[in-house]
């Protein structure tokens, strides 16, 4: 069931604000540290801490102004909660860099497990914004199954061989960049299996 329409732009901003507030906070509170009860906490779990309640907060907002949330959206959150909070909880910061690494893995696993039933689960979620021919969302869902592999095995490459800050540049504009970028390289397909208005 489609959700109800809100602002464009009040929309982007619920999506994209705690992204771009973790990145603001990472970068003042980088070198800080907190300690509390002994233990001591750096800038990137203090600003993590920060982020899973924004993130909820702001994906509730969402959810009650249109009246739903998209399955990419739920697991999202899903994951920034238990991975955000084992990495403040155990004071480790390797749990929220690995968690983009999960979320991309699993969503290239579900559409190769539509695939492989010889269906496209993207087609389910976004059929309604952008009609396409049957194999138009095959060819689209290998592509984006593909591309969710890539960015699974590039964040573990950053994550694990360059700086935090490297990282927290990576996730802010990397990879909404990339995503971006992916889906204006597929204009030519998305014009060759337009589905006509009569075949609707």
């Amino acid at each position: 069931m489609a959700g109800k329409k809100i602002n464009p732009w009040l929309k982007l901003g619920l999506e994209l604000g705690p992204i771009i507030a973790f990145f603001v906070a990472f970068t003042r509170l980088k070198d800080a540290t907190v300690t509390i009860n002994g233990a001591e906490y750096g800038g990137f779990i203090l600003a993590t801490a920060g982020f899973v309640p924004l993130l909820a907060g702001t994906t509730l907002i969402l959810w009650r102004l249109t009246g739903r949330l998209s399955p990419m959206q739920i697991a999202t959150l899903v994951l920034v909660i238990v991975f955000g909070g084992l990495s403040v909880w155990l004071n480790d910061e390797r749990f929220f860099k690995m968690k983009p690494t999960i979320i991309y893995l699993l969503f290239a696993g579900i559409l190769g497990a539509g695939l492989l039933q010889g269906r496209s689960y993207l087609a389910l979620a976004m059929d309604e914004v952008m009609p396409l021919k049957h194999e138009g969302w095959m060819i689209l869902t290998r592509r984006l199954a593909a591309f969710f592999a890539g960015l699974a095995v590039l964040n573990e490459v950053i994550w694990r061989t360059m700086s935090d800050q490297a990282w927290v540049n990576f996730k802010t504009f990397g990879l909404t960049a990339a995503i971006f970028l992916f889906f204006m390289s597929q204009n030519r397909l998305f014009q060759q299996y337009e589905v006509d208005e009569g075949d609707r």
